[in-house]
């Protein structure tokens, strides 16, 4: 008799039809697969029912965030392995039994629910959202439950992963950037592109931890309001501003977007919070933040985009992702996201594409929690670390394998008379070199005449009027912003 792991490899293979690339050890002990490769572990039986009741990703995740699946050597080879033949394999998962047509197919799946021993299906892991949620899709009440559910976990254990930076997007990367350093840049890349200056308003949507907030007011001396739906999130930053003097300068609401109504604002970030809106209310967030705008106020959208699909209408949510990571969140392709910019009447004036840079991003979370494993699973349980550990490692991959990417997009609400309040050669943001070689009072540390050569953002915004409209120089001009990074 074969021990179980060669079994369950074995019919693995003829349900999928494809060779397994990895090697699987079973709760017997036993071994079986190709050596070298990266070792599926199923501890227990209990694995092996969590992938029978629910074939295909979402028992998988179940087995692994209840700890009774365990992946041994490398994480991302593992994953990128398994890819090819759990989600990318052109055979349907299997579905009941008495639906299965091919006789091996079906021997097989009964020889596997033999090993599984009774048949009883486990509870999901605490950690998944529940199936059923109250109220229709992206109302006001079930955004506040989706939100809630992925960020108040406690922010001891974000600022574990994100770092102290606490920016949880993509940052923008130099060879020799740190996080820290490829955050801050990112940070400031968006000031640029918005044109900010002494005496305007922004308003921060989705302002997380702060962070965008923050270097706002105190770099380019902003008045901000920052929304969220977090009372963790918004508890921490109100905290950070006070620590930091910027309470005068800085509001942060526990609100909806669609409830803000003290517009105008000369400039609107919306940094990682519309993948939260879904396509139902999409327009109706472009609207919103269009009529929020002061004429020729400029929007920055950095939003995470999927490819498009030959029938749209297929397209569905992740199951991971939807039940243990972002509950009801949606991605889109970036051709739709500009196109309901430009219905709401925006003009989308520039984009950036930063997919690279995301996953970097990630892979660094990914260090950082790997480096404070036992003070996360401290903090917020080894279920939810575990969940968090699958999540930015998966996602590091769909970034490096062009499945997702993620975009800046500029738009303007240009006055009638048709000027922007832009440049003519609009990328002047990325011109330049990062902060550390640019003076707090814009010179270059190797040129202290400040020459208009070495001048950077940081000099031209100071030379603005305050409460000047963004890029409304009299030149036509707008301050020169810096390096790209990460996203």
């Amino acid at each position: 008799m074969h021990g179980a792991a060669q079994r369950l490899a074995t019919h693995a293979e003829q349900i999928l039809g494809v060779p397994l690339p990895v090697r699987l050890r079973a709760w017997d002990g036993t071994e079986h697969g190709p050596p070298g490769t990266p070792v599926i572990v199923l501890r227990n039986r209990r694995a092996l029912r969590r992938i029978l009741f629910k074939p295909g990703e979402l028992g998988l995740v179940r087995a692994w965030v209840s700890g009774d699946l365990a992946v041994e050597g490398d994480l991302y080879e593992a994953l990128d392995l398994l890819a090819g033949v759990v989600w990318e394999t052109e055979r349907p998962p299997l579905g009941p039994l008495d639906a299965v047509r091919d006789p091996q197919v079906r021997a097989a799946a009964l020889d596997v629910a033999r090993l599984a021993g009774p048949f009883l299906p486990p509870p999901p892991p605490p950690e998944e959202a529940p199936v059923r949620r109250l109220g229709g899709r992206h109302t006001k009440g079930r955004d506040r439950k989706a939100i809630s559910h992925h960020y108040d976990v406690g922010n001891d254990f974000y600022e574990r992963v994100l770092g102290p930076s606490m920016v949880y997007s993509c940052a923008y990367w130099q060879d020799d950037a740190t996080l820290e350093s490829a955050q801050r840049d990112k940070l400031d890349l968006i000031c640029r592109k918005l044109g900010l200056a002494p005496g305007m308003r922004l308003l921060d949507v989705g302002c997380g931890w702060g962070s965008m907030t923050l270097h706002a007011a105190r770099e380019y001396g902003v008045q901000v309001v920052g929304v969220t739906l977090s009372r963790e999130q918004a508890a921490y930053a109100r905290k950070r501003a006070a620590e930091q003097g910027l309470a005068d300068r800085v509001e942060i609401r526990v609100q909806d977007y669609r409830d803000v109504r003290d517009g105008p604002y000369d400039a609107i970030s919306s940094i990682g919070m519309a993948e939260h809106v879904g396509a139902v209310r999409y327009l109706e967030y472009a609207e919103d933040l269009f009529a929020l705008l002061k004429p020729g106020g400029r929007l920055l959208n950095h939003q995470i985009a999927r490819r498009p699909q030959d029938d749209e209408a297929a397209y569905h949510v992740d199951a991971f992702i939807d039940a243990y990571v972002f509950p009801d969140g949606e991605l889109a392709p970036v051709g739709s996201t500009v196109a309901q910019l430009e219905r709401a009447g925006f003009e989308v004036r520039d984009l950036e594409a930063l997919r690279e840079h995301y996953a970097l991003t990630l892979r660094a979370w990914v260090r950082n929690l790997e480096a404070n494993w036992e003070e996360c699973v401290r903090l917020a349980g080894a279920g939810r670390a575990r969940v968090w550990l699958l999540y930015m490692a998966a996602s590091a991959l769909s970034f490096e394998r062009n499945r997702i990417g993620v975009n800046q997009v500029l738009a303007v609400r240009t006055p009638a008379e048709g000027h922007p309040g832009l440049p003519l050669r609009a990328r002047r943001w990325t011109a330049l070199s990062a902060r550390s070689d640019t003076g707090r009072d814009g010179t270059s540390p190797d040129r202290p005449d400040g020459s208009a050569a070495d001048r950077g953002e940081a000099g031209a915004r100071r030379e603005e009027p305050r409460g000047r409209a963004p890029g409304s120089g009299d030149d036509g001009t707008t301050p020169a912003p810096r390096s790209p990074e990460s996203v």
